[in-house]
């Protein structure tokens, strides 16, 4: 198929956050190195890695909390940490606290006067923030009754008060119950359909499977993979078998047909090329005389190949 001829004088959309060549020194220490991506409008994009790998990092740089010691990063074409880019972002930083003798309701008024809207209108963005994040019926009790849940619903609550463009959320569903958890992948999904661009940190790696269109892996201030999940994780299948006893004449007999990644207790977990070697790798186990209890064949999960990225080398 011909390639489309491009419109003469249309340009391409602005992303709505572009990164490039970030780095981050602090002293001898380098956070960040050589960081790039970019995230469009209505688009969840992740930002994984171990802890130090840079990610917080890269979200202060993004929010004008630090700045960077090479490379640029704009928020819809406009430098980040500028007055006019700031007013464009919503941020939920990894640790934060609210005075507690303010009400959530109050909080939440004060944050949308920072942003510009005062009176009636800021009034009225904090009451429909409250109920959004399941707070409509505590928006009047005081930040210091609340539980550690309540206070990360009101911590994502102010970074949605001035409707942004961009929402950064750094471990935003780190204090919740599995309700509340399900609750703030729905709000990510209604604000990926409102077309703002997320970037999600998270080390909840099923949160990130389950919300994010894209992820960037970060180990040691490096990005070591970036994409779109179906295809990093696409083309790599895994077969699980559990019998009733593992040794190594079982493992001679199954390695013909895929690679071994782990056994735990009697399971067997192999990485196969395709899901139709089930049938012989239950033959070559009933072969050795084993019984087998159960067969499964599935994609390689996200947690495998994060774990796969970063303890590569010699981490």
């Amino acid at each position: 198929m011909a390639t489309p001829m491009p419109i003469p004088g249309e340009t391409a959309p602005v992303a709505a956050i572009s990164v490039r060549g970030l780095a981050k020194t602090y002293g001898p220490r380098t956070a960040v190195q050589d960081v790039s991506f970019d995230i469009p409008a209505g688009e969840v994009f992740g930002l994984l890695g171990p802890n130090g790998a840079g990610k917080t990092t890269t979200m202060k740089v993004l929010v004008g909390l630090t700045r960077a010691t090479r490379g640029a990063a704009l928020l819809a074409g406009m430098p980040c940490g500028s007055r006019e880019a700031n007013r464009l972002v919503g941020y939920l930083p990894e640790s934060f606290a609210f005075h507690r003798w303010m009400t959530g309701h109050e909080v939440l008024v004060f944050h949308a006067r920072l942003a510009g809207l005062a009176g009636d209108e800021g009034t009225a963005r904090a009451e429909s923030v409250l109920e959004r994040v399941g707070l409509g019926g505590r928006g009047r009790d005081k930040v210091g009754t609340y539980s550690k849940g309540m206070a990360q619903r009101l911590g994502i609550a102010q970074a949605l008060v001035a409707s942004p463009r961009v929402v950064l959320l750094d471990e935003p569903t780190s204090a919740l119950d599995p309700v509340g958890r399900t609750e703030v992948r729905d709000l990510v999904r209604e604000l990926r359909h409102e077309g703002v661009a997320v970037l999600l940190n998270s080390h909840l790696l099923s949160e990130i499977e389950r919300v994010c269109d894209r992820v960037a892996i970060m180990d040691r201030g490096r990005i070591v993979s970036q994409g779109r999940l179906d295809e990093l994780l696409g083309g790599v299948c895994e077969l699980s078998a559990t019998v009733d006893w593992v040794d190594d004449h079982l493992w001679q007999a199954v390695m013909p047909y895929g690679r071994p990644l782990s056994v735990e207790n009697t399971t067997i977990r192999l990485e196969i090329a395709d899901p139709a070697v089930a049938a012989d790798v239950a033959a070559a186990i009933i072969g050795c005389g084993r019984r087998l209890f159960r067969l499964e064949t599935g994609s390689r999960s996200l947690e495998d190949l994060f774990v796969q990225l970063v303890q590569g080398g010699d981490r």
